[in-house]
């Protein structure tokens, strides 16, 4: 995520004038994750923002509502909760309270996990894992260590 300071001379909009500018989902590679990325005009006054993600069949499978965002720029992660049903739908809705609200803006994507690989992690690579131990196994050594004495234990 970049850092974003506000600009002092830009021009923020009123409450009606507030709508979403940008609006981007990228699945992560597990298909269930979604990082989105909004961004909204500049505004005076903090809007309120919902997101409801549906599936296919337009069940709806995750939401999430952010009240007065204190930046334009706003990235967070839906997760997905339900079994695939692709293509999906993600619509955002920016309002205010006392009634104005934009147009909402929707974006259709496909969630394609792609395949896990499933070896462990090596936490040393130059010396094979061993799991009964506290640290890795060192194969010059028959004998197994002794965490209390941090030495091979004796015969």
């Amino acid at each position: 995520m970049e850092l974003f300071f506000p600009e002092d001379n830009l021009h923020r909009m009123t409450p009606e004038e507030t709508q979403i500018s940008d609006l981007r989902v990228e699945p992560y590679p597990d298909g269930r994750r979604l990082r989105v990325d909004i961004e909204i005009t500049p505004f005076q006054k903090r809007p309120y923002l919902e997101f409801v993600l549906r599936d296919a069949a337009g069940e709806e499978v995750s939401s999430v509502s952010m009240v007065e965002p204190l930046s334009w720029k706003l990235e967070f992660t839906m997760h997905v909760r339900a079994e695939l049903h692709n293509p999906y739908t993600l619509e955002a809705r920016l309002f205010y309270p006392e009634g104005s609200a934009a147009e909402p803006k929707t974006i259709s994507f496909n969630v394609d996990p792609q395949p896990v690989d499933d070896k462990p992690i090596d936490p040393s690579p130059d010396k094979p894992f061993d799991p009964t131990q506290d640290r890795p196994f060192d194969p010059t050594q028959d004998k197994p260590f002794d965490p209390t004495q941090d030495k091979p234990v004796s015969a």
